[in-house]
């Protein structure tokens, strides 16, 4: 499939901050974007196990607060808040750690803005290594799931042909600029250019296969 990279990835705001969590600082990623759809559409493919893998990953579990879910070779974690159709929250479980997933949905304008945040007490040693790209990016490739589904004509998007997609050259080149604008982001909070550049580097190279410019 040929996207237009800049326009997709042009159209998602990324912040990174600092805040207290469960007693100890913790890392703060938010990616915010409006969607061509109504808040309960929106809502809707958040959190229909029927619609979810039609964009993301197939999910299986217990569809209420307090209940489990996991989605296939992926996350897991439990529900902690559904307030249909504006707020949702969960816990996230990955590579066994556990992290905290709060997403918003709002009016605006003809669509919905989605405010996805990501808390996270990501270890100091992976943070020096990836910075944001650690957490962030990996996101990336849902906000496009949910892009290509909610455009004309509401195509199914196939798990298998979108992995494939990630190693061609426009998929590679998609993740190198979503590290490049999360390493924007991670100047913006104040970390030096340089250094966010080079985690920014090391991000592209992990999601791309491909060596960073001076190795790892």
């Amino acid at each position: 499939m040929s996207l237009d990279i800049s326009g997709i990835l042009g159209a998602v705001r990324r912040e990174v901050t600092v805040r207290d969590h469960d007693g100890r600082p913790a890392r703060v990623l938010v990616a915010t974007r409006v969607y061509p759809t109504s808040p309960d559409d929106l809502w809707d493919a958040l959190t229909d196990p029927e619609r979810i893998p039609r964009w993301f990953l197939p999910v299986s579990g217990d569809f209420r607060v307090g209940g489990h879910f996991a989605f296939e070779g992926n996350a897991s974690g439990d529900i902690t808040t559904c307030e249909p159709p504006t707020h949702l929250a969960v816990t996230w479980g990955m590579h066994g750690q556990v992290s905290w997933v709060d997403v918003t949905l709002a009016p605006e304008g003809a669509g919905t803005r989605l405010r996805l945040e990501h808390v996270a007490h990501v270890p100091e040693d992976m943070w020096d290594q990836f910075g944001p790209g650690a957490v962030g990016v990996g996101w990336e490739g849902a906000l496009l799931g949910l892009d290509q589904y909610l455009g004309p004509g509401t195509p199914t998007v196939d798990p298998t042909t979108a992995a494939a997609w990630m190693a061609t050259d426009e998929g590679k080149s998609f993740m190198r600029t979503a590290s490049l604008l999360w390493r924007d982001a991670h100047v913006a909070s104040g970390e030096d250019p340089s250094t966010a550049t080079a985690c920014a580097s090391r991000v592209a190279a992990f999601y791309t296969g491909e060596d960073s410019p001076g190795g790892s």
